[in-house]
């Protein structure tokens, strides 16, 4: 059961619980730069991310954006810090949302002039409180980026909107440490009826941050909490979108997506499992089905046709062949190096 929340709009992607949960990631180009991160934007939106993030350290990355807005199709978020000038002109630029703290950014007139355009273009705020960069007040007050400091890091900056009368706004409480995100997030989900952004922010390399982001974004989400996520990987982006929509299918959020599913292989396998599977994968994982399909690839007689028959489509391998399984009966019977082409192309008749 999701937490219900409000529903803000960011361009043309509904946020709230009473929407699916999108898929966010961010740029790792230099945001002036405007070609590169046009390309960056269409590779990360082929893999299913929905809304992307810009870093903007100077007004010339603000400006740019001008153009990068016109050459995608995902709404764009300037990741702003400090200076309210950058704000002011990546509005200017376009922009469908904005992540500030607006206690950061200097002056009550200054954060007045921000909320102002703010209203004016019709677009959500996010809160982005992080680990790594608390109020030196607070810090002082709870000694570490403890669960309670970010949560109150991230209501002082929801009651400055407050009192300026803006109310479309979604929020994150990421740390590095995976229990303190967990708690920083049942605490401020608790509190607010506000959407939340989640992920482990920092969380590490492909193989460490994965591990992080599927704990701790999967429990979170598993207890009804969040409403955006972002796998953070030291990586490229488009690996962040990929394992975002794995731990969205694993939990049943994921619409119209493909669930693959393989046995871990033992010694009673007679086919190449690792391969076939790998291969299929690659082959699959650009596909936009019109329904959420389950794949099941396994590797022998035990447990194979059962899985099979109940997925989708699915095949069961033994002695150098495979037995195609589609809606739940046998269909066909193939060579080895037949079923590849043959599961893919019936995969995508399933549409």
């Amino acid at each position: 059961m999701r937490r219900i929340t409000r529903t803000i709009e960011l361009g043309n992607v509904k946020i709230g619980s009473g929407h699916p949960i999108p898929i966010q990631t961010m740029t790792k180009t230099d945001t002036r730069d405007i070609v590169s991160t046009i390309n960056q934007i269409k590779e990360i939106e082929k893999a299913g991310c929905q809304i992307v993030r810009c870093a903007i350290p100077d007004l010339d990355a603000a400006k740019a954006l001008k153009k990068i807005i016109k050459g995608v199709n995902i709404p764009v978020v300037a990741d702003i810090h400090f200076d309210y000038k950058l704000a002011l002109e990546s509005i200017k630029s376009g922009i469908h949302g904005l992540r500030i703290n607006p206690g950061n950014i200097g002056s009550r007139n200054k954060i007045e002039m921000v909320m102002k355009s703010v209203k004016q273009a019709g677009i959500p705020i996010r809160i982005g409180v992080n680990s790594g960069s608390l109020e030196k007040d607070i810090l002082k007050e709870y000694g570490s980026p403890t669960s309670d400091a970010l949560v109150e890091s991230a209501i002082r900056h929801i009651s400055i909107l407050d009192d300026l009368n803006f109310y479309d706004i979604k929020v994150s409480v990421k740390s590095s440490s995976v229990a303190i995100m967990q708690d920083s997030y049942r605490k401020l989900a608790s509190k607010t009826d506000l959407p939340l952004h989640i992920g482990v922010t920092e969380a590490g390399t492909f193989e460490v941050g994965s591990v992080k982001s599927a704990i701790g974004i999967g429990s979170l989400l598993s207890e009804g909490i969040g409403d955006t996520i972002r796998v953070s990987l030291t990586d490229h982006p488009v690996k962040e979108v990929v394992f975002a929509k794995t731990i969205l299918k694993a939990l049943g959020h994921f619409q119209n997506g493909i669930e693959l599913i393989s046995c871990p292989g033992c010694g009673r396998l007679e086919i190449d499992l690792e391969s076939l599977v790998n291969d299929v994968e690659k082959k699959i994982v650009n596909l936009k089905p019109q329904r959420s399909l389950k794949v099941a690839i396994l590797g022998c007689v035990v447990n194979g046709p059962g899985e099979a028959s109940d997925a989708d489509i699915g095949i069961a391998g033994g002695r150098g062949k495979g037995q195609i399984y589609k809606n739940g009966k046998l269909f066909k019977s193939c060579k080895e190096n037949e079923i590849v082409d043959i599961l893919v192309e019936e995969i995508k008749n399933l549409n």
